[in-house]
């Protein structure tokens, strides 16, 4: 019997990675439409994720549209309806916002309301980035989104899993906002099968194995955390590094099984840490798992202000942040709860 031949790779970076995702996707179901502003050629999205995908398949399924994020939800909720598998670009995670009414109160209502007899399988792209687009342009809000029963949220830290992640999210039945960080779309590369790649939804990734400290973590703060873990360990620190991956559904089954080991936490996001999603990880840790912890679940998000326009002003987690509220939890059970405030 002859061995199974490796899957073809190329090395891509996220955004080519998230292009192959979409080509692989119009390939195997005619009913995959992209709509979005300036998506088609010869333009292919301002950030080029569409870039040759209208000359391949045509601008029938390749609909660049008018700037009215209300008509692009509420076209791809339609076509949804009609068999079609839409994708959705927003532009900016911002200006999802303009689009609420659709999202939150039809997409993710449908299935429920009708009995599951109509789903609505759309497929939302957005992105999402640091200072460098400002107040307006930058702001991490999907805690808006896992507070919505009906709907997944997915971002995804590389390449590979931005290829799965996305290509799972087309065919999944349900709607799915799919993250896209700015600052991970050209900065690294990976081997990306170049065929269809799919990677379940709910399902984290264990980055590294530890036994002191359980670092939490997705999409852009991965690179962070994986920085800051190696930094323990020179320092004699064990820690065990997760990626969410899909934050709705949220795989607390390997966050449990992790803090079950190491019996301490902390998750560290670039959203906002005050009501972020770091404040729901947390309390189902302290509510499963109280009696196990050798201290509080600490967090490590974005400063409670707009997202200043300078990188000076950065309100993100930093390295310094990180390794200070793992050491602070690490040193006592009465923590030094300072390490992981982010006000004042």
């Amino acid at each position: 019997m002859s061995a199974l031949a490796e899957p073809k790779t190329e090395e891509m970076t996220s955004a080519v990675a998230m292009n192959s995702a979409l080509d692989c996707a119009m390939t195997a179901d005619p009913k995959v439409i992209l709509l979005g502003e300036d998506i088609a050629d010869p333009i292919g999205g301002v950030f080029k994720v569409t870039k040759g995908l209208s000359t391949k398949y045509g601008t029938h399924r390749v609909r660049a549209t008018p700037i009215s994020e209300q008509a692009i939800v509420g076209t791809a909720i339609g076509l949804s309806l009609a068999g079609y598998r839409p994708v959705a670009e927003i532009m900016f995670f911002d200006f999802v916002t303009v689009a609420m009414d659709q999202i939150v109160n039809h997409a993710t209502k449908l299935r429920y309301m009708s009995g599951g007899a109509t789903p609505a399988p759309i497929t939302v792209r957005t992105t999402v980035g640091g200072s460098r687009f400002g107040a307006q342009h930058a702001q991490s809000l999907e805690a808006w989104f896992m507070h919505t029963p009906g709907i997944k949220v997915v971002m995804p830290s590389n390449p590979v899993d931005a290829k799965g992640l996305l290509t799972s999210c087309i065919f999944d039945d349900d709607p799915c906002l799919f993250i896209e960080h700015l600052n991970l779309a050209y900065s690294s590369k990976a081997e990306v099968p170049v065929e269809d790649l799919r990677i379940p939804l709910g399902k984290a990734n264990v980055l590294a194995t530890g036994s002191d400290v359980t670092l939490i973590t997705y999409g852009p703060t991965v690179p962070l955390v994986r920085a800051a873990a190696e930094t323990l360990a020179a320092q004699g620190i064990s820690a065990e590094v997760i990626d969410l991956r899909t934050l709705m559904p949220l795989d607390l089954d390997t966050v449990f099984d992790s803090v079950t080991k190491t019996r301490r936490a902390v998750v560290v996001h670039e959203a906002t840490q005050f009501m972020g999603p770091g404040a729901e990880i947390g309390a189902q840790i302290h509510e499963q798992l109280f009696g196990e912890l050798l201290g509080p679940v600490l967090r490590v998000g974005a400063r409670f202000t707009p997202v200043p326009f300078s990188r000076g002003l950065s309100n993100a987690p930093s390295a310094e942040r990180i390794l200070g509220a793992a050491h602070a939890l690490l040193a006592s059970p009465r923590v030094n709860r300072s390490a992981g405030r982010t006000a004042g």
